[in-house]
Formats: structure tokens, C-alpha cells, sequence
């Protein structure tokens, strides 16, 4: 999957835009996802991803960087051998992009706006 381009609020991934929040699998894009705690991200709001396996998780806290990961979130994923990557969503886009080049088992999770 291909992020062809990001701005506040919209994306475009393989020629398809989204104004929600994504989650983006080798596949399939996620265009539902909806944090219980808002600008948090919590272990309930990315449960599915470690049934897709990934080798590393890419997280987009937004255009200015707002929303955090939670201690417990990183240490849920770190249990489950996924190496996350935390970054403001702009930065967050270009490093999904190139570690899908190296051929890295990789899922993002991206906030779109603040």
C-alpha cells in the first residue's frame, strides 16, 4: 500500500482519500479507526494490528504531533515483538513508505489531524 499523499485531515492511499483516522494493513486500509481515549493511544485501539503479525508498527501522532502513546501501549506491543516507530503523521507517512520498500512487515496507524 501506497501513501500517495497526506494533509491535515485527508490522505490518499493507493488513489483512494480518507478524511478519518487509518489504519493501513499489507491489504486492506482500516478507515474506522477510533481511539477509546481520544488523542491516546491505548492497547484496546490496536489489538487487531498484532493479529496481523507486522514486524514493525509506524504511528502518526498527528499533523502537529498532539496525540501520545501510552507506556502500557508500548509495552503491550514490545510483548508482542512489534517495533514500533513514533512520529508526527507527515514523517510518519514517509518512513511506512520507505519501509515497505525494504520489504519490513509494517502497519501504520495514523492520526490525520491535530
Amino acid at each position: 500500500m501506497n501513501i500517495e499523499r497526506y494533509d491535515f485531515g485527508t490522505i490518499t492511499i493507493e488513489g483512494a482519500t480518507y478524511t478519518s483516522d487509518v489504519i493501513i494493513y499489507a491489504k486492506e486500509v482500516d478507515a474506522s479507526w477510533w481511539r477509546a481515549e481520544g488523542h491516546n493511544v491505548a492497547v484496546e485501539d490496536i489489538r487487531r494490528i498484532a493479529s496481523a503479525k507486522p514486524g514493525k508498527l509506524v504511528i502518526g501522532t498527528g499533523y502537529y504531533g498532539r496525540m501520545g502513546v501510552s507506556e502500557e501501549t508500548l509495552k503491550w506491543l514490545a510483548a508482542h515483538n512489534i517495533q514500533v516507530e513514533i512520529a508526527k503523521t507527515g514523517d510518519a507517512v514517509k518512513l511506512f513508505n520507505r519501509l515497505q520498500q525494504e520489504a519490513a512487515s509494517v502497519v501504520a496507524a495514523l492520526h490525520l489531524t491535530c
